[in-house]
């Protein structure tokens, strides 16, 4: 029994379907293309001087691109996708860029080829169906093409236009949502984000809420998967060439990163210092909203950073709290502080988490424990507020000293405030996404490692 699939990642994948800008291949160049030479912009034709029979259009020489395990990857294959990721990323060929767009067309071709021959050995063997059918396949282009406002003939007209057949384009979405759905039903409920993981998230939300935030979009360029370092900071510039000519920056991300945001159009949302490489911290600290950031080389890749926004940190924090008191009246003694003192410090030690502080403090006479819940740390008395902010989660106070006693405050959670925060259900959703996308790409890295490759 199959699970049901979800089109919105397929059809951001081809938002920029309206922006069809690269340049239109004329038929006739077909053959120029199949050989690896730029296409060329065909000249208007010249007017008919007398009516003539139409010839026969000569026959086009097709050739092997690459085989993988025995499955051929033909030029026309090959052509056709090239044509499609630059009509999907907003691309204009030039003489210094087709190479990177060939490039990327083959690697994605591969892969698919390998995602494919994987599920069809799955399906075979476990007798179930995972492979998008045609039906599947026609809902997920009705989906994209409502969501630019077209209908599904006119947005398999514009392809035609660009020069695209149409069975290209539904085999890069059949093996798309394939692969995801089997990545989904295979590992997706087998995946357990713990608690610990999202109190973890959260504390460092937290505990950088402080710092300055950017909101940022990225291009991340693997320099294993594109042949090199060399290679991944001349693409990278390439690149950030024609985005600054007007590709759309998410459509880019699409088609060129390797990144897991690739899906979201490279989407990372907002993000504080240390989250990132030191050397994108170092970029953003120049950048201002709005700007492209150079090739930024790391040690595996490259990035491109876009600067959406900019925000200074705030110190809004919510901390869930638990403390032990031991009730003094203001003008208390000195000898009854000490008592309380000694009391409250022999017994620190003793508590081992959260969980065990009410009952270890219930079995001493005279202490009083309890949940205080969770309040924003600006809002704690100026002493608890100071134990808050020093300490982590986990961790209890020295005793401190207030008009109605002397208290150990424990630090059960930490997480940020304001209306920006991430909810429970967010944070969650977030940290299950990137799971299954490193699962992914590691199951491809494997298929790679085990197949049979040939490029010609």
């Amino acid at each position: 029994m199959r699970s049901a699939r979800s089109v919105t990642t397929f059809a951001a994948g081809a938002a920029s379907i309206l922006a069809l800008t690269a340049a239109s291949f004329a038929p006739a160049a077909l053959a120029q293309e199949q050989a690896g030479a730029p296409p060329q912009v065909e000249a208007p034709p010249a007017a008919p001087q007398a009516p003539a029979q139409p010839a026969a259009p000569a026959p086009l020489s097709e050739s092997v691109a690459a085989v993988v395990n025995d499955d051929i990857i033909s030029s026309y294959d090959l052509m056709q996708r090239m044509r499609l990721l630059m009509a999907t990323s907003g691309m204009q060929p030039t003489q210094e860029n087709l190479p990177q767009i060939q490039q990327e067309a083959l690697r994605s071709l591969i892969d698919e080829r390998l995602q494919m021959q994987e599920l069809r050995r799955v399906e075979k063997q476990q007798k179930i169906t995972i492979i998008s059918t045609d039906k599947e396949v026609d809902e997920q282009v009705a989906d994209i093409a409502q969501s630019n406002k077209m209908t599904p003939d006119q947005l398999k007209q514009s392809l035609v236009q660009q020069g695209i057949g149409i069975e290209t384009w539904r085999a890069q979405l059949r093996a798309d949502s394939s692969w995801q759905s089997w990545i989904q039903g295979r590992y997706g409920s087998r995946l357990r984000i713990g608690e610990d993981q999202i109190k973890a998230y959260q504390r460092r939300l937290a505990e950088s809420a402080a710092k300055p935030q950017y909101q940022i979009s990225e291009v991340f360029l693997d320099a294993s998967r594109v042949g090199g370092m060399e290679v991944a900071v001349n693409g990278a510039a390439q690149l950030i060439t024609q985005m600054q000519q007007g590709a759309p920056f998410a459509a880019v991300a699409r088609q060129f990163s390797g990144s897991a945001t690739a899906a979201n159009g490279g989407d990372v949302g907002w993000i504080s210092p240390g989250e990132m490489p030191a050397e994108v911290d170092e970029a953003l600290e120049q950048l201002r909203p709005g700007q492209l950031s150079r090739p930024i080389q790391v040690k595996d890749g490259v990035y491109i950073i876009y600067l959406r926004d900019k925000r200074a940190g705030s110190k809004t924090a919510i901390v869930d709290l638990k403390q032990v008191a031991a009730p003094l009246p203001a003008n208390a003694t000195e000898a009854q502080v000490a008592a309380a003192t000694k009391l409250l410090t022999d017994l620190k030690p003793k508590i081992t988490s959260c969980q065990t502080l009410e009952t270890v403090a219930g079995k001493v006479d005279g202490l009083v424990a309890g949940d205080l819940g969770e309040a924003e740390i600006t809002d704690l008395a100026p002493a608890f507020q100071e134990a808050a902010n020093k300490l982590d989660v986990g961790q209890i106070s020295d005793p401190i000293r207030t008009d109605a006693g002397l208290h150990l405050i424990a630090v059960c959670g930490k997480r940020q405030g304001g209306a920006n925060a991430p909810t429970h259900d967010q944070i969650e959703n977030r940290l299950r996404g990137q799971q299954l996308a490193l699962i992914s790409k590691r199951y491809l890295r494997d298929l790679r490692n085990q197949a049979t490759i040939e490029t010609r």
